[in-house]
């Protein structure tokens, strides 16, 4: 079972910034994939960012050129840096995991933390 511990949400005005950490129970050289995903109230979760060892970021349209995925291997540890945020960011953000076993795929998630954007 691999767990996922995420930090770093809360409060901010538009335009502010914040850095959330995904913090992984086993080592990132396992996971083949990472990324984090939001849900603001009423609406899908969808995806905001992934990463994986041989790319340097996939991005929503909404979010590019303002958020940056990143990973620290030695800390088992994925980021989101978040600048210039708005209102129409506010949500719950989960870090998702993606492991390929022989078995198949297994997709893992946090319990989320919470981003409001005030304007």
């Amino acid at each position: 079972q691999v767990q996922l511990a995420e930090s770093g949400g809360g409060l901010v005005q538009a335009g502010g910034s914040l850095r959330l950490s995904c913090v992984a129970s086993v080592s990132l050289h396992s996971i083949h994939d990472m990324g984090w995903y939001r849900q603001a109230p009423g609406k899908e979760r969808e995806l905001v960012a992934s990463v994986t060892s041989g790319d340097s970021g996939n991005y929503a349209d909404s979010v590019k050129g303002r958020f940056t995925i990143s990973r620290d291997v030695a800390k088992d540890t994925v980021f989101l840096q978040m600048n210039s945020l708005n209102p129409e960011d506010t949500g719950v953000y989960y870090c998702h995991a993606g492991i390929i076993y022989w078995s198949g795929r297994r997709d893992y998630w946090g319990q989320g933390t919470q981003v409001t954007v005030s304007s």
